[in-house]
């Protein structure tokens, strides 16, 4: 059974950084493109960071400078370092993972929360 599990999340003052982890397990993790997405009550989730199974990585425009994901597919992680966050970051943070040849096939993490305080 496929299972993503999200740890890192907590309150940071602005300015501050997190590191958030998000581990697969049940999943051929190399197979799979991972992401990290966020969501701010009562507005659609929205993509923060991307890394494809060839490590090409995308991020949101809001993350670009200040985050950076990475992935380590020996422990089937993948992990979100993020930096001078702001209060506009804080959001609940999802972890996704998205088969590559399979459209349908993705599962989300829980979420885990993130809160920046000014």
């Amino acid at each position: 059974q496929v299972h993503l599990e999200e740890s890192g999340g907590g309150l940071v003052h602005s300015g501050g950084s997190l590191n958030l982890s998000c581990e697969a397990t049940g999943i051929s993790f190399r197979l799979y493109h991972m992401g990290w997405y966020r969501q701010i009550p009562g507005k659609e989730r929205d993509l923060v960071a991307r890394i494809g199974i060839g490590g090409d990585r995308v991020y949101a425009d809001f993350a670009e400078g200040r985050f950076s994901i990475t992935r380590d597919v020996a422990k089937n992680m993948v992990y979100l370092e993020m930096n001078d966050l702001k209060p506009e970051d804080t959001a609940v943070y999802f972890c996704n993972a998205l088969h590559a040849r399979k459209v349908n096939d993705h599962t989300w993490g829980q979420g885990i929360q993130v809160t920046v305080s000014s």
